[in-house]
Protein backbone atom coordinates (compact mmCIF):
# COMPACT_ATOMS: atom_id res chain seq x y z
CA UNK A 1 0.00 0.00 0.00
CA UNK A 2 1.34 3.40 -0.99
CA UNK A 3 1.34 5.98 1.76
CA UNK A 4 -0.11 9.42 0.94
CA UNK A 5 3.27 11.06 1.50
CA UNK A 6 4.94 8.68 -0.93
CA UNK A 7 2.23 9.31 -3.52
CA UNK A 8 2.60 13.08 -3.13
CA UNK A 9 6.39 12.84 -3.41
CA UNK A 10 6.14 10.72 -6.57
CA UNK A 11 3.63 13.16 -8.10
CA UNK A 12 5.91 16.09 -7.22
CA UNK A 13 8.88 14.39 -8.93
CA UNK A 14 6.54 13.64 -11.84
CA UNK A 15 5.64 17.32 -12.16
CA UNK A 16 9.31 18.23 -12.53
CA UNK A 17 9.79 15.42 -15.05
CA UNK A 18 6.66 16.54 -16.92
CA UNK A 19 8.11 20.04 -17.20
CA UNK A 20 11.24 18.57 -18.83
CA UNK A 21 9.07 16.39 -21.09
CA UNK A 22 7.08 19.44 -22.14
CA UNK A 23 10.30 21.29 -23.00
CA UNK A 24 11.43 18.36 -25.15
CA UNK A 25 8.05 18.13 -26.86
CA UNK A 26 8.10 21.88 -27.50
CA UNK A 27 11.47 21.59 -29.19
CA UNK A 28 10.33 18.57 -31.20
CA UNK A 29 7.14 20.23 -32.39
CA UNK A 30 8.88 23.53 -33.17
CA UNK A 31 11.40 21.76 -35.40
CA UNK A 32 8.63 19.68 -37.03
CA UNK A 33 6.49 22.78 -37.72
CA UNK A 34 9.43 24.52 -39.41
CA UNK A 35 10.23 21.44 -41.52
CA UNK A 36 6.61 20.89 -42.55
CA UNK A 37 5.80 24.60 -42.82
CA UNK A 38 2.70 24.31 -40.68
CA UNK A 39 1.35 26.70 -38.04
CA UNK A 40 1.00 25.75 -34.39
CA UNK A 41 -2.09 23.74 -33.55
CA UNK A 42 -5.05 25.67 -32.22
CA UNK A 43 -6.63 22.52 -30.73
CA UNK A 44 -5.25 22.96 -27.19
CA UNK A 45 -6.47 26.56 -27.01
CA UNK A 46 -9.90 25.62 -28.37
CA UNK A 47 -10.27 22.71 -25.94
CA UNK A 48 -9.05 24.64 -22.90
CA UNK A 49 -11.27 27.60 -23.83
CA UNK A 50 -14.33 25.34 -23.79
CA UNK A 51 -13.40 23.52 -20.60
CA UNK A 52 -12.34 26.63 -18.65
CA UNK A 53 -14.82 29.08 -20.15
CA UNK A 54 -11.97 31.40 -21.15
CA UNK A 55 -11.96 33.11 -24.50
CA UNK A 56 -8.70 34.92 -25.31
CA UNK A 57 -9.24 38.15 -27.24
CA UNK A 58 -6.68 38.76 -29.97
CA UNK A 59 -3.76 36.80 -31.35
CA UNK A 60 -1.27 37.80 -28.66
CA UNK A 61 -3.63 36.72 -25.88
CA UNK A 62 -4.40 33.45 -27.69
CA UNK A 63 -0.66 32.73 -28.01
CA UNK A 64 -0.07 33.44 -24.31
CA UNK A 65 -3.07 31.35 -23.31
CA UNK A 66 -1.90 28.56 -25.63
CA UNK A 67 1.57 28.60 -24.08
CA UNK A 68 0.09 28.50 -20.58
CA UNK A 69 -2.19 25.60 -21.50
CA UNK A 70 0.65 23.71 -23.21
CA UNK A 71 3.05 24.00 -20.26
CA UNK A 72 0.41 23.37 -17.59
CA UNK A 73 -1.01 20.35 -19.43
CA UNK A 74 2.37 18.74 -20.03
CA UNK A 75 3.65 19.46 -16.55
CA UNK A 76 0.42 18.12 -15.03
CA UNK A 77 0.63 14.89 -17.00
CA UNK A 78 4.04 14.37 -15.42
CA UNK A 79 2.27 13.85 -12.08
CA UNK A 80 0.47 10.91 -13.68
CA UNK A 81 3.84 9.36 -14.50
CA UNK A 82 4.80 9.69 -10.85
CA UNK A 83 1.56 8.11 -9.67
CA UNK A 84 2.06 5.17 -12.03
CA UNK A 85 5.55 4.62 -10.63
CA UNK A 86 4.32 4.88 -7.04
CA UNK A 87 1.71 2.21 -7.83
CA UNK A 88 4.61 -0.19 -8.34
CA UNK A 89 4.75 -0.28 -12.13
CA UNK A 90 8.29 -0.87 -13.37
CA UNK A 91 9.85 1.94 -15.44
CA UNK A 92 9.10 0.64 -18.94
CA UNK A 93 5.55 -0.40 -17.99
CA UNK A 94 4.87 2.94 -16.28
CA UNK A 95 6.18 4.77 -19.34
CA UNK A 96 4.05 2.72 -21.75
CA UNK A 97 0.96 3.25 -19.58
CA UNK A 98 1.72 6.98 -19.34
CA UNK A 99 2.11 7.29 -23.11
CA UNK A 100 -1.05 5.25 -23.74
CA UNK A 101 -3.14 7.28 -21.30
CA UNK A 102 -1.88 10.57 -22.71
CA UNK A 103 -2.44 9.60 -26.34
CA UNK A 104 -5.87 8.04 -25.72
CA UNK A 105 -7.00 11.07 -23.73
CA UNK A 106 -5.97 13.42 -26.54
CA UNK A 107 -7.58 11.27 -29.22
CA UNK A 108 -10.88 11.13 -27.31
CA UNK A 109 -11.07 14.52 -25.63
CA UNK A 110 -10.04 16.88 -28.43
CA UNK A 111 -12.63 15.53 -30.91
CA UNK A 112 -15.33 15.47 -28.19
CA UNK A 113 -14.66 19.17 -27.57
CA UNK A 114 -14.74 19.94 -31.29
CA UNK A 115 -11.09 21.02 -31.20
CA UNK A 116 -9.71 18.34 -33.55
CA UNK A 117 -11.03 15.73 -35.95
CA UNK A 118 -11.46 12.17 -34.74
CA UNK A 119 -8.51 9.84 -35.40
CA UNK A 120 -10.51 8.23 -38.23
CA UNK A 121 -10.60 11.61 -40.01
CA UNK A 122 -6.90 12.43 -39.54
CA UNK A 123 -4.25 11.51 -42.07
CA UNK A 124 -1.81 8.76 -41.20
CA UNK A 125 0.97 11.33 -41.35
CA UNK A 126 -0.76 13.65 -38.85
CA UNK A 127 -1.46 10.73 -36.49
CA UNK A 128 2.17 9.61 -36.74
CA UNK A 129 3.52 13.11 -36.10
CA UNK A 130 1.24 13.53 -33.09
CA UNK A 131 2.27 10.13 -31.74
CA UNK A 132 5.92 11.06 -32.26
CA UNK A 133 5.56 14.22 -30.18
CA UNK A 134 3.79 12.26 -27.43
CA UNK A 135 6.58 9.68 -27.53
CA UNK A 136 9.21 12.42 -27.19
CA UNK A 137 7.25 13.82 -24.23
CA UNK A 138 6.70 10.47 -22.50
CA UNK A 139 10.26 9.28 -23.13
CA UNK A 140 11.84 12.44 -21.81
CA UNK A 141 9.48 12.52 -18.84
CA UNK A 142 10.39 8.91 -18.04
CA UNK A 143 14.15 9.46 -18.23
CA UNK A 144 13.97 12.58 -16.07
CA UNK A 145 11.56 10.92 -13.62
CA UNK A 146 13.83 7.91 -13.15
CA UNK A 147 16.87 10.16 -12.69
CA UNK A 148 15.13 12.43 -10.17
CA UNK A 149 13.58 9.49 -8.34
CA UNK A 150 17.01 7.91 -7.85
CA UNK A 151 18.48 11.11 -6.49
CA UNK A 152 15.83 11.65 -3.80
Amino acid sequence: MVKPGQLAAAARVGLAAGLAGTAAMTLSSTVEMKIRGRPASSAPVQAASKVLGVQPVGQAEARRFGALVHWAYGTGWGAVRGVLASAGLPGVTATAAHLGLLWATEQLTLPMLGAAPSPARQSAQDLAVGAWHDLVYAGTTAVVYEWLDRTR
